[in-house]
This record gives C-alpha cells, structure tokens and sequence, in this order.
C-alpha cells in the first residue's frame, strides 16, 4: 500500500524573493493566490529543491538566491517519511543537503526519497521544443525510481563531457576515444534499457489519464520512444561515426540523442492537435508521471501546479481540480491569480486545506 509524501512546514530563507517565511502546510491541498510576480511559485520551486535537490528548469543555483545575498536555505519538515530537509547554498561553496542533520555524501543520494512531479505552463514545451525537453521527462520519472538509472545517467553525461572535449582539442591523441567509447558502453545500455521498457507501463497510464481529463473522449494517444540504439550497440555507433565526430568536433550519436514521439490517433500530435487537445495531452502526460512513480516508489509523490487553471476554462479547471481532488492523488500545491476563483472551485468544508495569500515576497494564510 502506497504511502503519502507528505510535507508539513517549510522555511525559506533568502530564497528568491523571500528574505524570511515559514509556513505550516495543509495535508490535502494549499493554495497560493497572489498577482504575477508577487512570488508564488517561487514557492513551489522550494518545495522542488527540497524534493530533488536543484531547480526544476536546471539553473544555478546563484539564480535562486535573494538579490543581495550570497547564499540561500530551504527547510523542510515531511511526514511519512519522518524527515528534516535543509538544503543550503552559498556562493563559491560546494551545495549541501541534510537529512536529519546529517549531510548526504553524494547528493544524487538524495533523489528518490520524496518524489514530485511539477506541472507548470511552460510544459507545451515537451510538444513544440527540442528532444532535450522530452529526454528530461525520461530522465526525471526514471531518476526518481530507480537509483541505478541515475548513477548510470551522471556516469555516461560526465564522459560525454570529457569525449567531446578530447574531440575539441587540436592534435589531442584520438585513440583514447577508445577508452571512452567502453566506459561510456554499460551506462549506454541501462539507459537503453530501461526507457524502452518505461514505454509500456507509461502508455496505458496516459491514455487512463487523457480520457479522464478530455472528458471521456476516446481519442487514442500514446508515446513512443526513438533511439539510435535501438538499432545498434553503443561500441559499434561510436565507432562507425568516429570521422564524423572528428571532423564537427562532438558525439553525434548516442543516448544523449534519444527522443519520444508523440501521437494522436497514429499520427504526430504537434500536426493534428488543437490547443485544447494540446493542454490536455499535456496533462495527461504529467499525471501519467504521477501514477507511474507511485507505482514504481509505493509512495503518493507531492504534486505541484503551477497557474495552469489559467491556461484552462472555467469547467475545464473544476473538472481538473475536483478529479485531483477526488482521485488516487496525495498532497497538492497550486498556485493562482484568482482569489475568487479557488474559492469557487474548492468545497470550503473540505478537511485538510490552505489558503495563502502572497503579497510580494510575504505569503499569510487567508481565511475566506
């Protein structure tokens, strides 16, 4: 039986816009309602750190501190599990995250221990952007059950880095590409492995996730994975592009060139879609996220939602909140605009939730 993640205060401390908050969350749901910039999902992005141990969007860390300050600090006390999470930055210092007052070693160590999965507007991007976009969502869900993945993940991206600096360097002796080409074939073939078989089980949890949110419709969506090593192994790729990365001076074939395609009744969804059937396949795709690391940790991750009930219409968003709100979810953060709004969509009765109010880097909790 899943258990939930569950995250009772958090302290920010020259986090952004906050010079100092503290703030005791709901179980259920905690809503943040304030105007654009005032800060609230800044708010959301602690609780990320917290969770994961770096932003969501792959900044610096120097980005998250307060204008003026050389460090930041992030505090969180989770129920189930019982933990205290400090994370603490400081300029020109290595990042440092304790659990129960002790700091982890390694900070991929962390990773796992309490999964999120953040929905955000900017997530159209997985359709209309890069491959980079789509291998994060991989890398993200796969990251988060199964440690393995991540080790072989940070090990294959570090000798990519070293691979393309060698290829980079004029008169460098190329026969050491060999040494890099078999160290970089095991973490090729877990990663290989383990998004092919991600695939399946994510398939049919999408499409159980897109009919929900569509209201129904039957419209058949689905995802599939493309790979260069689906074809090839890792040794043998490498090898027969050797002149190829020479002469442009990077690897050009590989994992890191992975991508998933995206479908809508057989055909690519960026085509056909409309912008609602866009949103909604988007949704789908983060909640199809959500069910498959319950599946895969035993445990409810925190889910975060940041302003997508103002992407949506009215109806669509109370079907949206009540369907989380009614579903196999645990703890939920959103923010939005709109007082009026959540109050409308929230049964006020509801046992276990929040409301704050955020005015310009102090957040108050608001009793309608």
């Amino acid at each position: 039986m899943e258990q939930n993640t569950n995250l009772r205060s958090l302290k920010l401390t020259s986090f952004k816009n906050y010079e100092q908050q503290t703030l005791e969350l709901a179980a259920r749901l905690n809503a943040f309602v304030g105007h654009n910039g005032a800060g609230k999902t800044n708010l959301l992005e602690a609780i990320y750190y917290l969770c994961m141990g770096k932003s969501y969007d792959s900044r610096q860390d120097s980005y998250s501190m307060r204008h003026g300050s050389d460090f930041f600090r992030l505090d969180g006390q989770f129920a189930q599990p019982d933990h205290r999470i400090v994370l603490k930055v400081q300029h020109r210092k290595p990042k440092v995250i304790e659990r129960d007052g002790r700091a982890y070693e390694r900070l991929a160590q962390h990773v796992g221990l309490l999964p999120v999965v953040l929905i955000v507007p900017d997530d159209v991007r997985l359709v209309h952007e890069g491959s980079e976009y789509r291998r994060r969502l991989l890398d993200n869900s796969l990251s988060q059950s199964d440690a393995d993945y991540l080790r072989h993940l940070l090990t294959y991206n570090k000798l990519l880095k070293q691979r393309n600096a060698l290829l980079k360097q004029e008169g460098s002796d190329l026969s050491l590409l060999d040494i890099y080409d078999q160290q970089m074939a095991a973490p090729a073939a877990y990663l290989h492995a383990q998004r092919s078989a991600f695939v399946g089980p994510f398939n049919d949890l999408l499409q159980q996730a897109h009919q929900l949110i569509s209201g129904g419709q039957q419209e058949r969506v689905e995802l599939k994975y493309k790979s260069q090593l689906s074809d090839t192994a890792w040794l043998e790729l490498a090898q027969g592009r050797r002149e190829k990365d020479r002469i442009l001076q990077r690897t050009t074939g590989g994992i890191h060139r992975d991508d998933l395609v995206f479908e809508q009744e057989g055909h690519p969804l960026k085509r056909v879609a409309s912008q609602g059937q866009l949103k909604s396949f988007v949704l789908a795709l983060k909640l199809a996220q959500y069910h498959l690391l319950k599946e895969q940790t035993g445990r409810y991750p925190l889910l975060l939602l940041d302003d997508i009930f103002d992407k949506l219409d009215q109806d669509r968003v109370g079907q949206l909140l009540q369907l989380l709100l009614n579903g196999d979810y645990g703890q939920i953060f959103i923010t939005d605009t709109d007082l009026e709004r959540v109050a409308q969509l929230v049964d006020l009765d509801m046992e276990d939730w929040k409301l704050f109010e955020v005015q310009a880097g102090a957040v108050q909790e608001s009793y309608i």
